[in-house]
């Protein structure tokens, strides 16, 4: 197993749990963690090669 996306994830993920407001509407909280899933995932190919991974 690859374990960089993992940690990648892992961090965007607590981050994401951490700053966003909780009085957010669910709707709005999805609809912001998809859009910042999808950046993430665009990003993971650069931040791997920056890396030597």
């Amino acid at each position: 197993m690859d374990l960089v996306p993992l940690i990648f994830y892992g961090v965007i993920c607590a981050l994401l749990g951490a700053l966003l407001p909780q009085g957010m509407r669910t709707g709005a909280r999805l609809g912001l963690g998809a859009a910042i899933g999808v950046a993430a995932a665009a990003l993971l190919p650069i931040f791997r090669s920056a890396l030597g991974v």
